[in-house]
């Protein structure tokens, strides 16, 4: 296996070729520190078909929300209540006129009726390769401890459509990454993220020129 080896896509999303398509307006939904948000921001910063039109967080102190404002892109914080309301998020999303959802690192589950008005056009990145490593409780740290744990040889990322159940969704892409015995978690997280700043942004285009083209 040679690091950062692609294992998993589509036969129909062709990486060689580019369609052309309409503008299309993505919303970036984050918790955190916003590393893949600011790296997928900068990635259409200068696209004539791609635009980041917005940002939904959950956590008022994010440094997402800070990152994205530098960069022009508007934010809004939502509570939990807030996000598992119809009648507050399908106008909020409408009022930038969002066609697409990227979750980059977004903690709560996304409410059914969301799902349901975007099917087939929110996808999520997660930090293992699934379906390994996935569901309730594994997110971030708790995902490559239990990587070490295992004594696994290999990790990843993956990502894929979101459903109702928790990274249930189907693979668009995965990528991997050898292990070494010695490797700690933070060794582990530093490798895999290293796949996130390169090729997250690359699935994202390539399948919303499936999407939309």
């Amino acid at each position: 296996m040679q690091e950062n080896e692609i294992i998993s896509v589509p036969l129909h999303l062709n990486f060689e070729k580019s369609i052309k398509m309409k503008k299309v307006n993505i919303a970036i939904f984050v918790s955190g520190g916003g590393t893949n948000c600011e790296n997928i921001i900068r990635y259409f910063k200068d696209s004539a078909e791609v635009y980041t039109a917005l940002v939904v967080c959950n956590k008022p102190n994010a440094p997402a929300l800070g990152k994205a404002l530098r960069l022009g892109v508007p934010t809004q914080v939502v509570t939990k209540d807030e996000l598992n309301d119809e009648s507050v998020m399908m106008p909020l999303l409408q009022q930038y006129d969002i066609d697409f959802i990227v979750l980059a690192g977004f903690l709560p589950l996304v409410p059914d009726f969301l799902v349901e008005a975007y099917a087939r056009r929110i996808i999520n990145i997660h930090p293992s390769l699934l379906p390994k490593y996935g569901g309730k409780g594994m997110w971030g740290h708790h995902v490559h401890e239990a990587v070490k744990a295992a004594g696994e040889t290999e990790t990843g990322m993956t990502v894929h459509w979101v459903t109702p159940v928790c990274d249930g969704g189907d693979i668009i892409a995965q990528y991997k990454v050898a292990l070494s015995p010695i490797d700690t978690p933070d060794d582990i997280a530093a490798k895999e993220h290293v796949l996130e700043m390169k090729y997250f942004p690359l699935v994202i285009e390539k399948v919303l020129h499936e999407v939309f083209a």
